[in-house]
């Protein structure tokens, strides 16, 4: 190398250094180079309470033939991430494909008034205004795309709108599903974690700053993020190399990057991380319930396959959360920002999201790189150990962020270890059931008084499209209460419910409970005279289609409470409208104030049976907290769960199981709108329903209609009831698996709560609850229905598969019903259930048969109930029943009737081989098989004809004779 060339290098050298470090102390002052490059012209067309709605290139608009885009983003990130340089801006590629492109700006929250005040639910509706906007800017429908959390946005403001003014949904690496995110932890811990900081309360007080989004998200790629780092700054003599890609590297290292809420962060945690809504429904839009599966309209998802925010395995469920969108599916080799932004995206992206506009506008054929994403069965893997070395290397980055933030997180530990603590010594489920004594202050309006205050904004019940909180839900009984003021209600006192299953319903049962009364829940389909007389009820609210039903009568008032259905609102002149009371008007009487009542104070009454068989259940504040606190302990029920119930109001099997064991444990009640199928989808999906009631064939409908696409990855974890029979429990549990069948029995008369927890043995109730009344299955005498009693004057405990009185151990306390003393031992104390039950050698019960039901035949007394489940462990049997009538020789004959499911047989050999379980005085002289019976309201089937043609004829079907042996059934001639 000669002089000259030396002294060249020399001071190209030196005007190296000069320039680095010119280049430095920009960089050093203002976080980059200043580069002169405009970004795109917009216009700011509408502005919300969360957002500016910008439209692109205003002056340059595309024909009115084509949808419009609206692009939106996530909420750590700037809407400029669409419009971040002018050589790789989203939105100028869009737009010089002809497409009319809008972008929603949530601005930044930190400077936003009420901005750090939002949660996820403000932003979705925003965007569900921005196409209102648009559409009425426009007259066309909108094309809603998202990037990351911003497709999250669309779907859900997408399934808010139930589809209306949207073209499609294109999905930018947004998840659906962060269980499948190759996250460095079991999804159990991640989950736990998640629900710890949701328990502390912390999460609605800190918002989470910019800086620490931005380093949050470049510690997914510690390694990659320094090496970016190094190389810049080794280049940073050379400006013209670097300004090309400067405004971008700004963006993402600086300018691009926003706060992100308490309330949202909250919302993402509660609905994303901890109870999956996303994937199952159940999200909960302004004052509606909502639910992906609502989506019907095309859906594009593109996929990074390097994209490790939005995973493919994260953003693929949307196939199972959206069964009956026509899904399709862009593949690209990008990581998570190079989806929407710099020169790939231009070059890849959105080529072809103009493409799928086209497609759509039936402009222009669908790319072969679009495809159905359901045919689609590979997806981009991730290595563990590429995890393992995003671990190892985030252990040095993460040790100076929480030096960072430890002086913050200090200040706040004693209040999290405060609440922390709360949480661990709060009595559980159990424990508060073992605590209920006759004294105890407990009743329906207590516990829905206790949740609103611990809550006051969670949602509360869900019925139709509302979602009511649990604000809503107390304001709406109080009111309540004060009109019942109006009336004269006052404790102790009977006031009947005439009402279908409906929100105020259910809000009128609270409301009678928060003023001490009873509330009798008077059945719509019942002898409304009889039951009526047998409650002794007083005063009856009912609904305004029901009122005109009524016979007045003198000795009761009648009172209206609902709102005008599509016939109008009629109140007669001997009925008050509840509706018209002011409650601000209504002065408190001395003696009230708010649940008054304790655990032995009358709480319900209902009623069972038909004809002269109508029984009355009155049931105690007690009965029905332990049966709601044994209900959600054994179901296993927490505030992130859903109970949907499909039985009405006036039905034990709602009131004791589905609204009692909800408002126990803080999960949602979500009540059926009508028993159909359709229906019962459409909203299990919609509310994100965990757990579904029933009673006995409740169920049957759903179980054997055609499969239906909503059914596969349901939210449905638990069906809990009781009365269902054997060959539907297995049809349920097999077809909807992994969900399963949890039977329990509740004794009316008694504190008797078993429950079969483990789903094996079917048709067993199981065992007590832990908490409950002991148990034990006593000798009686199926004349009288009484206990039979030994020589030494104590009863005797049965044997194992003896048939015995369930007894429940109780204290004989002044106030507790039906006490027997003295049964097993000196000055015990136990209540009969009057229920007949057998237990098995393995500790398992078994109901029989209520004691009052027994049927007197020649050979002794038979339980129907036994005999039908029996005839139903068949599998192709549906429903049962059993019944006396006249035999051929004159003489009483014990019949059982049977349909089976269509398409089917029943054999004598079937028979034979299922009744053979039962002993021989319990086995039927016939067996037939009618045609079909109707089912009732609460889901019971009415046998009255079935049982008025005693035998019936040839035209109604097989009958099955029993032969001499005993044992043997053979088709027999009527």
């Amino acid at each position: 190398m000669g002089i000259r060339d030396a002294i060249g290098d020399a001071f190209a050298a030196v005007g190296r250094v000069e320039a680095f470090a010119k280049n430095a102390s920009e960089y050093a002052r203002f976080g980059g180079l200043e580069v002169d490059e405009k970004r795109s012209p917009f216009s700011v067309e509408y502005t919300g309470p969360a957002l500016s709605l910008r439209r692109y290139f205003p002056d340059e608009l595309p024909g009115t033939d084509q949808p419009s885009l609206l692009l939106v983003p996530p909420l750590m990130m700037m809407s400029d991430v669409y419009d971040v340089a002018p050589k790789s801006s989203s939105v100028k590629a869009v737009h010089d494909l002809g497409v009319d492109v809008w972008v929603a700006d949530f601005g930044r929250p930190e400077e936003v008034e009420g901005g750090l005040d939002r949660g996820i639910a403000d932003h979705v509706l925003a965007v569900s205004d921005a196409v209102e906007q648009i559409r009425a800017a426009t007259g066309r429908d909108v094309v809603l795309g998202g990037y990351s959390q911003g497709g999250m946005f669309c779907y859900q403001a997408a399934a808010y709108r139930r589809g209306d003014g949207i073209d499609s949904v294109i999905a930018f690496g947004s998840p659906v599903e962060f269980a499948s995110m190759p996250i460095p932890m079991s999804v159990e811990t991640f989950t736990s974690i998640a629900r710890g900081l949701l328990d502390t309360g912390l999460v609605d007080k800190v918002a989470l700053p910019s800086w620490f989004n931005r380093s949050a998200t470049r510690m997914l790629e510690p390694i990659r993020s320094v090496q970016f780092e190094l190389a810049y700054i080794k280049q940073l003599h050379d400006r013209d190399k670097l300004e090309p890609g400067e405004q971008q590297r700004k963006f993402l290292a600086h300018d691009g990057w926003t706060s992100y809420s308490g309330p949202a962060l909250r919302d993402l945690l509660e609905n994303v991380i901890v109870t999956n809504r996303m994937l199952e429904g159940g999200l909960v839009i302004g004052d509606r319930p909502v639910s992906l599966a609502d989506l019907e309209m095309p859906l594009l998802i593109v996929i990074g396959d390097i994209d490790k925010e939005g995973h493919p395995r994260s953003v693929r469920p949307i196939l199972q959360a959206a069964p009956r969108a026509d899904i399709h599916q862009l593949d690209l080799h990008t990581g998570h920002f190079g989806i929407v932004a710099g020169g790939g995206a231009r070059r890849n992206t959105w080529p072809r999201v103009a493409d799928w506009i086209a497609w759509r506008a039936g402009r222009a054929e669908l790319p072969e790189q679009i495809v159905p994403a359901r045919e689609q069965t590979t997806i981009a893997g991730w290595r563990p150990g590429e995890i393992a070395s995003r671990v190892t290397a985030t252990t040095d980055i993460g040790v100076e962020v929480v030096k960072t933030v430890w002086g913050a997180a200090t200040e706040a530990g004693d209040l999290a270890f405060s609440l922390l603590r709360d949480r661990v010594s709060g009595v559980p489920l159990i424990n508060r059931i073992e605590a209920l004594r006759p004294d105890t202050a407990v009743s329906l309006g207590l516990l829905l008084d206790e949740a609103a205050n611990r809550a006051p904004s969670a949602p509360a019940l869900l019925f139709e499209d509302r979602v009511l909180r649990r604000e809503e839900v107390k304001h709406r009984i109080d009111s309540i209460v004060k009109g019942l003021i109006t009336l004269g209600v006052r404790p102790g006192d009977r006031v009947g419910v005439l009402m279908d299953t409906r929100p105020t319903a259910l809000c009128t049962v609270a409301a009678i409970s928060r003023l001490g009364a009873a509330a009798v829940l008077l059945r719509p389909d019942g002898d409304l005279h009889q039951e009526l007389q047998l409650s002794e009820a007083s005063v009856v609210i009912a609904d305004p289609q029901r009122i005109p039903q009524v016979r007045p009568a003198d000795e009761v008032v009648w009172a209206v409470l609902g709102s005008e259905g599509e016939g109008g609102r009629v109140v007669p002149a001997y009925a008050t409208d509840l509706e018209r009371v002011d409650p601000a008007r209504v002065a408190d009487p001395a003696w009230y104030h708010a649940n008054p009542t304790r655990a032995t104070d009358l709480a319900f009454v209902l009623f069972t049976g038909r004809g002269a068989g109508v029984r009355v259940l009155e049931i105690t504040n007690r009965r029905w907290a332990l049966s709601a606190l044994g209900t959600a302990s054994a179901a296993g029920l927490g505030p992130g769960d859903t109970v949907y119930s499909v039985t009405p109001l006036h039905h034990s099997s709602a009131l004791l199981m589905a609204v009692a064991s909800a408002v126990a444990s803080g999960a949602r009640l979500a009540l059926a709108a009508a028993p159909d199928v359709d229906v019962f989808w459409q909203e299990v999906r919609r509310y994100g329903a965990t757990h579904v009631s029933y009673n006995w064939s409740s169920l049957r409908e759903i179980a054997v209609a055609p499969t239906r696409p909503e059914e596969a990855h349901s939210s449905i974890r638990m069906f809990m009831g009781s009365g269902m029979p054997p060959n539907l429990w297995r049809r349920v549990a097999e077809r909807f698996a992994p969900a399963r069948v949890l039977e329990f029995y509740g004794s009316a008369q008694a504190e008797a709560i078993l429950a079969n927890v483990s789903g094996e043995r079917v048709g067993s109730v199981g065992r007590p609850v832990p908490g409950t009344a002991r148990v034990k299955v006593a000798a009686f005498d199926p004349a009288t229905g009484r206990l039979a009693f030994e020589q030494d004057g104590f009863a005797r405990e049965c044997d194992p598969g003896e048939p015995g009185l369930l007894l429940a151990r109780c204290e004989a306390s002044p106030g507790t019903p039906n006490v027997l003393r003295s049964v097993f031992a000196a000055e015990d104390a136990w209540q009969s259930t009057g229920d007949v039950f057998v237990k098995s050698a393995d500790g398992d019960y078994w109901y029989v048969e209520s004691v009052d039901r027994l049927l007197a035949a020649p050979r002794g007394y038979i339980a129907p109930r036994r005999i039908a489940q029996t005839l139903q462990r068949i599998s192709n049997v549906d429903l049962a029943t059993v019944f006396l009538t006249e035999g051929p020789t004159g003489s009483t004959a014990v019949v059982a009737a049977v349909t089976v499911q269509p398409g089917s047989d029943l054999s004598g050999w079937a028979l034979s081989s299922a009744l053979r379980r039962l002993p021989a005085d319990q086995r039927p002289d016939f067996v037939r098989v009618v045609a079909d019976v109707p089912v009732a309201q609460w889901s019971r089937p009415v046998w009255d004809d079935v049982i008025a043609r005693g035998l019936g004829s040839a035209a109604d079907g097989p009958l099955f004779a029993r032969g001499e042996d005993g044992e043997t059934y053979t088709a027999a001639e009527v």
